[in-house]
């Protein structure tokens, strides 16, 4: 509550009430209700808290200020995107060498692409996106076990994107999970719903072999398929994929409830993803948004498919030749919306850097070394806007 309404006495508001309706009377009485409420602590416990408190209006905590907040498709004209769509199946199999143009293009030119006839089994995406859904109607007490502000927790239960900073909220809320080494952070996820953490494992497990298929097909797409020195000089001879595959891999459930005023706020802010590659997998309610040719363009979700997008870790090491691509999320009126995303990098004790490989006299040298420490101290004092991490590692 601010400063003037928190110091005026309780009278002031019923004399206030004088020669209104009651129609009027109830609806100020609901509307200051409702403004109590996003001024108290209660944001904090999340989204989903919020609206299973009955709110119809979306609290000023929420509120963008008006040059940031979206423009509706319908009222901007924009149609539905198409990304370039790449067959993993092309890239196992003799049209490889197309392909690999393909995918060199996507992540060039848009940052983003859809990949098809992944092999994952439909049952396990299934399981996973069910299991994320019955997480998120558990009770808030049972959901606000694992809710934690601290970045490093192997599972944390939160909202937003850092609520530990952001100004304005965003209408998220999320579950993260750690999931490297398994072992190890296995004891630590839900063990509500039952179905979670197993759906949670094998959906891991599949989504980081993908990856490493993908992985390896990016970085013969930059000409590095054979480099064993590129992401730390002082690694010997391990070749390049042995350190992928030991990389971090992070699950984050994401929950967008349907929100009664989605042109005031955002699902998620824009930003570029702090890893290597991101595959996100979408429901079939839309909110997806990328930044392309200087306008937000939404993404159309395509059954049985993945969106994998480069991440600031990837404009890195490619010495800014693939480019991380700013992308935001819209929330719908009517329907609430999932997505899961799997991130995935080096280990967190690994340095990313350039390639030496991609940087000459017409390509210089254009980032600083940067490790996941760095990248965890930025956002835990920051607030997240834009590329501002990634323009924090840039040289000049």
């Amino acid at each position: 509550m601010n400063a003037s309404r928190s110091q005026s006495p309780p009278f002031i508001y019923y004399r206030n009430y004088h020669g209104m309706s009651p129609a009027i009377v109830l609806e100020v009485q609901t509307h200051y209700k409702e403004e109590e409420l996003l001024e108290s602590p209660e944001f904090q416990k999340g989204v989903k808290h919020l609206c299973e408190r009955g709110i119809t209006k979306v609290p000023r905590k929420y509120i963008l200020p008006a040059l940031d907040r979206p423009i509706s498709p319908k009222k901007d004209g924009a149609t539905s995107f198409k990304l370039p769509i790449i067959d993993f199946a092309q890239l196992q199999g003799p049209d490889r060498i197309h392909a690999l143009k393909s995918l060199s293009k996507a992540c060039e030119e848009y940052g983003f692409f859809q990949l098809i006839n992944h092999g994952i089994a439909r049952q396990s995406i299934l399981d996973m996106i069910e299991a994320g859904r019955k997480f998120f109607e558990l009770s808030f007490e049972e959901r606000s076990k694992y809710m934690s502000k601290d970045v490093r927790a192997p599972v944390r239960y939160g909202t937003s994107f850092n609520q530990n900073k952001d100004r304005v909220f965003c209408w998220r809320d999320f579950l993260k999970l750690d999931c490297h080494p398994l072992s190890d952070v296995l004891p630590y996820w839900p063990s509500s719903p039952t179905e979670l953490r197993q759906a949670a494992v094998n959906y891991s497990k599949e989504t980081k072999f993908l990856y490493l298929m993908v992985v390896g097909a990016i970085l013969e797409s930059l000409g590095l398929a054979e480099t064993t020195k590129d992401i730390d000089e002082n690694d010997g001879d391990d070749h390049i994929i042995k350190k992928f595959q030991d990389g971090s891999q992070l699950l984050v459930v994401n929950c967008y409830p349907s929100c009664p005023e989605p042109d005031l706020t955002l699902g998620i802010p824009p930003h570029s993803d702090y890893g290597f590659l991101t595959l996100l997998l979408q429901d079939e309610v839309t909110g997806l948004q990328i930044q392309h040719q200087g306008r937000w363009v939404t993404v159309e979700p395509i059954p049985n498919s993945f969106v994998i997008n480069v991440g600031d870790h990837l404009e890195i090491f490619s010495n800014g030749r693939y480019r991380s691509v700013l992308h935001r999320v819209l929330v719908n009126p009517l329907r609430s919306r999932i997505s899961i995303a799997s991130l995935h990098s080096l280990p967190f004790g690994s340095m990313v850097r350039p390639s030496p490989k991609l940087i000459n006299d017409a390509n210089p040298r254009r980032y600083k070394d940067t490790d996941f420490a760095s990248f965890i101290e930025y956002i835990a004092s920051h607030e997240h806007r834009s590329k501002n991490f990634l323009d924090s590692r840039r040289l000049t």
